[in-house]
């Protein structure tokens, strides 16, 4: 079964436009299925502002053949070694709603066997371009109610120019995300989520577009000073 893993990277400004001009390339890469390289974003933060695009951070989304193919890219890829000094985590696919090409993502869904176990959530998409302007309407309120939610341990927002866009968030609990999603969380504003999904329903403001959930194995390193982001891992 292949691994995916999620990297966050804090670098100078020189490599980080090197590393996002020229990406590295997946088929010279030992047991890399397919990678996506962005920039890492502030949830929430206004369109026009120093906080929303975090160009020395580099956010890397990846699907492996195996762990020690990780290791490797990790030890003797130049790229990899600059991954090594920040933090990631390595997960296991559960389930998936909608589609997005290249990464390799199974049809069947693996259910959690305890609903109190931390959940890593990823959603992936190639936006049209000219409904971003909706997207940002719509989507900065789901930002925010993910960025504020107390069940969250990370959650951050990252770009691909001209049009991919991510978000990433470690949850404490799978119940608390879910809760998150259909609008149930007693939070202020609760539904802002499942009103965002149902007007996407309406039209969609996407090319392709995924939403993946994760059982996270380990993680490795730090991010902004913290370590031991994920409750309950084994750590490195």
């Amino acid at each position: 079964m292949s691994v995916f893993t999620y990297h966050l990277v804090k670098t100078n400004y020189f490599s980080a436009f090197k590393i996002l001009l020229f990406p590295l390339k997946i088929k010279n890469t030992q047991g890399l299925i397919h990678a996506e390289i962005m920039t890492a974003m502030t949830l929430g933060s206004p369109i026009f502002s120093p906080s929303r695009m975090l160009i020395r951070q580099i956010a890397v989304f990846a699907q492996w053949e195996n762990e020690n193919d990780i290791d490797i890219f990790l030890n003797k890829n130049n790229f990899g070694k600059i991954l090594s000094k920040g933090w990631h985590t390595r997960l296991t696919f559960m389930r998936k709603w909608g589609k997005f090409n290249k990464f390799e993502i199974p049809d069947e869904t693996t259910e959690f066997e305890n609903p109190d176990s931390p959940i890593v959530a990823v959603t992936i998409a190639r936006m049209k371009f000219l409904e971003i302007p909706r997207f940002i309407h719509w989507g900065r309120p789901v930002e925010k109610l993910v960025r504020d939610h107390p069940a969250t341990t990370l959650s951050l927002a990252s770009i691909k120019f001209p049009n991919t866009v991510s978000t990433f968030s470690i949850w404490k609990t799978q119940k608390e995300m879910t809760d998150m999603v259909h609008g149930h969380s007693k939070v202020p504003k609760p539904k802002r989520h499942a009103d965002a999904m149902k007007e996407r329903d309406r039209k969609d403001f996407h090319f392709e577009f995924t939403t993946l959930r994760f059982k996270p194995i380990s993680e490795f390193g730090e991010w902004n000073g913290q370590r031991n982001i994920i409750p309950h891992l084994k750590n490195n």
